[in-house]
């Protein structure tokens, strides 16, 4: 699974009647340019689609789907950049696959093609299964909800648990809220207002409120009508930067550029608020950094806190260490680098003990305390200590 966090999903449609972007990306040239484009701005996945899932959209033929889909991703994966398939049928699932593709997104859920769960769990790849009642032309005629959290959360349950019965494993599982799919706005907005509820399945969470007709209704002018879809990347930016900080694993956008941008801002002033964390306190190693001839010929004991973010909530559920970090891993890893090539100085030993730990997966910052307390300073002390706070 890409196990980065967080995660910016940019939304490629090769499709002529998308609601915002239809018809932009009629060449393979066009498209890889966009996906380029994309990438540069950020984006940590490219998510290509043939088919298009707006309300009231027709559905098309396996060929034409496959024609749209496949020269791209070959192009793409001819370029590194990483791929996703956004499609309802397993035989697109496995040609994308088998062109370069790295992971699914079925915004059905794999309810749609029956043979979609098996199909994914023969490819080996992860799978984002989306919250969904029906086919886009029918979809929004199915918007009744008792709760839409509670229900929401127990049909996506009851994805995730078919998945693994066809033989996905928990950790290639994604979830996706399915905002604007067979839901009012009210809807989404309850289950925006509820992502710790969405996170407490037990699974990442990827969300996607890019330029949707939620926002353009909220951003209406005086009389009513609503932003058009061109206008509503501002609000889809700063939308999506609010819900990576509330903990989800990933957001998919149409402007990738804003979304980084707004993130990168929120989190100077607010950094990983929603990540819990795992310390390790008072690891001791000796090692022979110092600016000092005597520091480097004696060697001096050294010793760390590491305080390593991550999204432990999934591990809570499972109670499998496949979904959490090794702390003796990263315990050994610290030692080895304290032990290993000797710097002048600790601030230097900070950052490269915090660069190792982001080696980890599924470790989203590492916040690392070097203590040095044989420190060379005159007079009485108790300790020296560097601190490095580094972000993945």
């Amino acid at each position: 699974m890409f196990v980065h966090s967080p995660i910016v999903m940019g939304i490629l449609n090769l499709t002529p009647d998308s609601f915002s972007d239809g018809g932009q990306f009629d060449s393979v040239v066009a498209a890889v340019d966009s996906a380029k484009s994309m990438v540069e701005a950020g984006a940590n996945i490219i998510d290509i689609g043939g088919e298009s899932t707006r309300p009231g959209a027709e559905r098309i033929s396996i060929d034409v789907e496959l024609e749209r889909v496949i020269p791209v991703i070959r192009a793409l994966d001819s370029l590194g950049i990483y791929v996703s398939i956004d499609t309802m049928r397993s035989q697109v699932a496995q040609a994308a696959v088998a062109a370069g593709a790295q992971m699914v997104n079925d915004v059905s859920g794999g309810l749609s093609d029956p043979e979609m769960l098996s199909t994914v769990a023969q490819l080996g790849v992860p799978i984002v299964l989306m919250h969904w009642r029906g086919h886009s032309k029918t979809m929004q005629e199915n918007v009744h909800y008792v709760d839409a959290l509670t229900e929401v959360s127990i049909e996506l349950k009851e994805r995730a648990v078919a998945a693994v019965a066809a033989g996905i494993p928990r950790g290639d599982i994604i979830l996706d809220p399915g905002i604007g799919f067979g839901k009012k706005a009210e809807h989404n907005w309850q289950l925006l207002h509820n992502l710790d509820e969405l996170l407490a399945i037990g699974y990442p969470l990827l969300v996607g409120v890019s330029r949707k007709q939620f926002l353009g209704a909220m951003l209406a002018d005086p009389s009513g009508v609503p932003r058009d879809v061109s206008d509503r990347d501002t609000a889809s930016a700063v939308l999506a930067a609010h819900i990576l900080q509330r903990g989800a694993w990933g957001v998919r956008v149409h402007e990738v550029q804003a979304t980084t941008d707004a993130y990168t801002a929120l989190s100077a002033i607010n950094p990983n608020p929603a990540v819990d964390s795992i310390e390790i306190v008072g690891l001791r190693e000796f090692g022979y950094h110092g600016v000092l001839e005597h520091e480097r010929i004696n060697g001096q004991f050294f010793s760390v806190d590491a305080t390593l973010g991550l999204s432990i909530s999934h591990a809570a559920q499972t109670d499998d260490l496949f979904d959490t970090v090794n702390y003796a891993e990263v315990a050994d890893a610290i030692r080895a680098r304290i032990a290993g090539e000797p710097f002048d100085l600790i601030e230097k030993l900070a950052e490269s003990i915090a660069s190792n730990c982001l080696v980890f997966p599924q470790v989203a910052y590492a916040q690392i305390r070097v203590h040095k307390p044989d420190a060379p300073i005159e007079g009485e002390f108790e300790d020296v200590v560097v601190t490095r706070a580094k972000f993945a």
